[in-house]
């Protein structure tokens, strides 16, 4: 069956608004070169060349040529008009003409010697320019063969500019229509997307985000309202998620607490302290992967805060500590994005860098495209096979980690989720020398 269109569809489409665009440019093209004949007068006539003039002169001249010597002087008269003038005269002494360097006749003495008949030859061309004082006039001259001459006379202009310059303004014209459409017509578009584009980075930073209002053409206000819709599912899972967690943090701690005071009554002291590690440690597990899933600095609203100021908080914390980070980097740089979250990234990547090597510093490069943040170190480093297995959540490297350091292997899982979910990456490389460079790539987001 064939699709039959619905009355009542969309009307504000891209398509339309393309097939509008091109149709206002054309019409607002066909506008200024209306105006451009009424403001510039003859001047915007057509050449010379088109006119239909040069054919004129070349008939009257052969229809005059041609005829006898006592009539050329009135037929000269009887087709002369209120636009051209036609007078014959027997020698060239008797035509009054200014005098000028170089009379001779070139726009269109190509085309009208070829219409004229062989033997009619040498032409001259006069301005009003040439004439001396008001009142001076278009002449052209041209000699018949027996001598005599024809004299063609204007009072007025009647044909406009030659065919080059008049195409380049009329090619002008058609730019100028077609920059000035494009251009509202861009805007009308260009608009809703740079709303759509703000508000999916929003959304990127800040998981709270209010919804972007539909506006534009048919086709982006589809686009955003299936967007909406997204973030409105993304957002119910998160809650639905969180509580969970906390239901699953309530259940399995009361079990573990039970453990403990039943590990009260064990007499030997061997066995009691075993449990009463395993208890600790399955504690710790469960509060780390609880804190990793649940991520409360996922909740905190982004802003602009000072990170140059942020990292210089941290190393002052681990100097009181005994622990000498090196910073080096702008003493301010203003970070749209979300400081809590940030402040944990550091704070993992640098656990890392002291327990696991020595020498840890703070590299700051900053540009107007991204925010580069390295924490290096120098130690074992990480083999490079095992660069992108790091990330993976709960996988520890036995051969330098185990249980009595800490930690579950969610430090860098965790840091990693922050990064992307600023529209960032985290990037391992070994140092010359030995240790490891943990880069943070932060793009600069103008929200």
């Amino acid at each position: 069956m064939r699709a039959r269109h619905k009355p009542g569809g969309p009307r504000d489409t891209i398509a339309r608004w393309i097939a509008l665009t091109t149709l206002m440019a054309m019409l607002t093209a066909l506008a200024f070169n209306a105006l451009f004949v009424q403001l510039a007068g003859v001047w915007a006539k057509p050449p010379l060349s088109e006119s239909g003039l040069v054919e004129k002169i070349a008939s009257i001249s052969n229809l005059i040529d041609a005829s006898e010597p006592l009539q050329r002087a009135r037929l000269a008269e009887s087709v002369s008009d209120q636009a051209l003038s036609v007078t014959w005269h027997p020698t060239r002494r008797d035509i009054e003409v200014p005098v000028v360097d170089e009379p001779e006749y070139r726009e269109g003495s190509t085309k009208l010697k070829q219409l004229l008949k062989p033997g009619v030859g040498h032409m001259e061309a006069y301005q009003p320019s040439d004439w001396p004082g008001p009142g001076g006039s278009y002449a052209l001259l041209i000699q018949m063969n027996d001598g005599s001459w024809l004299m063609f006379s204007s009072v007025s202009r009647s044909w406009g500019l030659d065919e080059g310059p008049r195409n380049l303004i009329v090619i002008g014209l058609v730019l100028l229509s077609t920059v000035l459409v494009a251009l509202i017509a861009t805007r009308r578009l260009a608009r809703p997307l740079q709303q759509f584009a703000l508000g999916a980075r929003r959304f990127g930073v800040d998981f709270r985000a209010p919804p972007i209002e539909p506006v534009g053409p048919h086709e982006i206000r589809q686009a955003i309202l299936a967007f909406n819709a997204m973030q409105a599912q993304l957002q119910h899972f998160i809650k639905d998620r969180t509580q969970m967690l906390a239901a699953i943090s309530h259940d399995l701690r009361t079990p573990l607490t039970r453990m403990r005071l039943r590990g009260e009554f064990i007499e030997d002291p061997e066995q009691q302290r075993r449990l009463f590690h395993d208890v600790d440690e399955m504690q710790a597990m469960i509060n780390s992967a609880l804190e990793f899933f649940r991520d409360d600095a996922r909740l905190e609203e982004a802003t602009s805060f000072d990170l140059a100021e942020l990292l210089q908080t941290l190393v002052d914390d681990y100097r009181d500590q005994s622990i000498d980070i090196a910073f080096s980097g702008p003493p301010r740089l203003v970070y749209f994005g979300r400081p809590l979250g940030l402040k944990r990234v550091m704070s993992n990547l640098l656990e890392n860098a002291i327990k696991y090597g020595s020498e840890p510093a703070i590299e700051v490069v900053a540009d107007a495209e991204r925010v580069k943040v390295c924490v290096l170190d120098r130690g074992p480093g990480i083999p490079v096979e095992w660069h992108e297995q790091v990330f993976e959540p709960f996988f520890r490297m036995e051969s330098s980690r185990n249980r009595n350091t800490g930690g579950v292997g969610l430090g860098l899982s965790a840091a990693r989720a922050i990064v992307l979910e600023h529209g960032g990456e985290l990037r391992l490389r070994n140092r010359d020398g030995g240790g490891l460079e943990v880069c943070v790539l932060l793009p600069v987001q103008g929200i």
